[in-house]
Parts: structure tokens; sequence; C-alpha cells
């Protein structure tokens, strides 16, 4: 009876975010706060401008990194065995963090630039997290590739830290402040066309992929004892996740606990099988994301940072599974 309640409930997670997608491009604080009406839309070329060229790409934008995100925090749990690995753990979104920092000081402020320099430093974080867990003489392969993160993390963490003490304060630090913070206010059809062909390929490999995670998740001898190659098929499955990443990313800023709770509401939601559980986070993720984003840009006249929400939601969430009785 409850794994048919969870079947239905994941069903209807699609509709409920077509839906919430259509609805989100009415809300918000033009021409007054709260709901735009569709003949308003009609008769005002300003709103209609302001939904199809502002608020499309912003939505589209919302859903695609919630679902990047979550798929890419389940992918790395499993992968992993970790229930507390998120996507930022290999030293990609410090690096991504870098950057665009590294960017905005001297390579330019453009969108685009900045975008380009946060992807660039992401995947070399990854390449770095993977070269060191190669030179390592300590623990097993996932030990060493959990070790090598922390480092790369700290090191790029470091090196933010630099160029914000270099930063003009005036000028070119609080940019990378509200970079650091996370937020989707200038996305444009322009800086997110860049990003959609990594980022459906990534995502297209996790899903398809999605029930080889049950195997890999299992001890290296049995995965191998099923006919799995794990090394190889990790890696595959882990630069797809990292991409995925990289991508939204370098768009969004740096967006927590997306990647961590999201895969543990969707196991709790349809069961720890990755056939059910991954599509379960593209869904929930980009639901998440999206209401976070639109009580961003709604709740105030001056935007609230989006890592700002995502963290406060997802902590208050990460505690109350905690807390429940029956968690185990």
């Amino acid at each position: 009876m409850i794994r048919r309640l969870n079947r239905t409930g994941f069903y209807l997670l699609l509709p409920v975010l077509i839906v919430t997608a259509a609805l989100s491009l009415f809300f918000g604080r033009y021409p007054q706060p709260g709901w735009l009406s569709p003949d308003r839309l009609r008769a005002d070329p300003l709103a209609a401008q302001l939904v199809w060229n502002l608020r499309l790409p912003r939505v589209t934008a919302a859903i695609l990194a919630g679902a990047a995100l979550s798929a890419s925090g389940l992918t790395l749990q499993m992968l992993f065995r970790n229930p507390l690995v998120e996507p930022g753990f290999l030293g990609v979104s410090q690096g991504a963090a870098f950057g665009a920092a590294f960017s905005i000081l001297y390579l330019g402020r453009s969108t685009l630039t900045v975008q380009a320099s946060a992807a660039v430093f992401a995947l070399l974080g990854l390449w770095l997290t993977y070269s060191l867990a190669g030179r390592f003489r300590y623990g097993g392969w996932i030990l060493r590739m959990v070790l090598a993160g922390i480092a790369v993390s700290a090191l790029f963490s470091a090196g933010v830290g630099m160029l914000k003490y270099l930063a003009d304060p005036l000028t070119q630090l609080p940019e990378i402040t509200f970079w650091l913070l996370g937020g989707l206010w200038s996305t444009r059809w322009q800086n997110l066309l860049p990003i959609l062909p990594l980022t459906f390929l990534s995502l297209t490999v996790l899903f398809l992929a999605r029930w080889r995670l049950n195997v890999l998740s299992l001890a290296e001898e049995t995965a191998f004892s099923l006919g799995a190659t794990p090394g190889r098929e990790r890696m595959a499955l882990l630069i797809a996740a990292v991409g995925a990443t990289a991508a939204v990313v370098s768009l969004a800023g740096t967006v927590g606990w997306v990647g961590l709770i999201i895969p543990h509401l969707a196991r709790r939601f349809v069961g720890a099988d990755a056939r059910q559980a991954l599509p379960a986070s593209l869904l929930l993720g980009g639901l998440f994301v999206l209401l976070c984003d639109n009580l961003a840009r709604t709740v105030s006249a001056g935007e609230v940072p989006l890592g700002i929400l995502t963290s406060l939601a997802g902590a208050v969430a990460f505690l109350i599974i905690l807390t429940r009785s029956g968690v185990k």
C-alpha cells in the first residue's frame, strides 16, 4: 500500500512541476507585486517582454539548476556510499567560486566571461581531486577521493579569500560576494543557452545509467562479480555529475544544500532504488529551486540571494528528517 502511494506521488511530481513553472511566469513585482493577469499580458508589451525574455529563462534556469544539483548529489552519494556527499564535495563548487572571483578581478565582469571562468575552474577542481587521489598512499580509492576533495576545496576556498582581500571594496568585492551568495537575477537567454548542451548531455547520461548506480553502490568485488567494470563506470558517471554541476554553478553561483537534502527526500518518497530515486530527485530538485527562486524575487523589493533561501529551507528540512521518529 505504501509503495503504491509512493508511486502515485512520483507520477504527480511532473504535472506539479509543470503547473508551478507556468504559474511562476505570472508572479513578480511588475506592474505591481503579485499576480500578472493574462489580460494585462496581452495588453502590455512591456509585460510580455518581461515574461518571455526575463521570467521564462529564469524559470528554466531554476528548474535546470535544481535538477542538475539534486541528480548529481544522488549520484555522488551512491557512488561514494556516503549520504553526506553533495556536488561541491570534489572541489567543484569552490573551484567555480574561485574562477568567478578571478574573472571579476582580472578577466572582465561580463556574465559570459564569469560563467566560462567558473566552469573551467570547476572542472579543474575535479581534475586536481582525481590527480591527488591517484598519488595518495592511504586508504582505498573512495577514501582517497574524499581526502583529495577536502584538500582541493580548502585550497580553492583560501584562493577565494585572497581574491576577496585583493578586490576593490567599492566595485569588485560586492560583485564577488553576491555571486558567492547564489542567484539567478542576471539570467537571460544569451547566458542560459551556452550551458544547455553540457547540462542536458550530463543529465541524459545520469538518467540512462541510473540502473547501474544500484550495482556501483555495492562493494568493489560485488559489483565486479555482477559484470560491472566499477572503475571505468564510476568515473564516467562522476564526470557526468560534475559536468552538470559545473554548468549550473557557473550560471547560478553557489546554491547550497540542494544536492545534499533533495536526494534524501527523494529516497524517502520513492525508495532507495536509483531507477526511481534519480528521476524523483530531478523533479523534486527542480521544484525546490523554482519555489525558492520565486520567493527570492517576490518576497521583497530588493531580491534575496537564492543561496540563502535554499540553505535555510534545506537546513530546516534536514533537521526535520533527523528528528522525525522512524528515521534510520
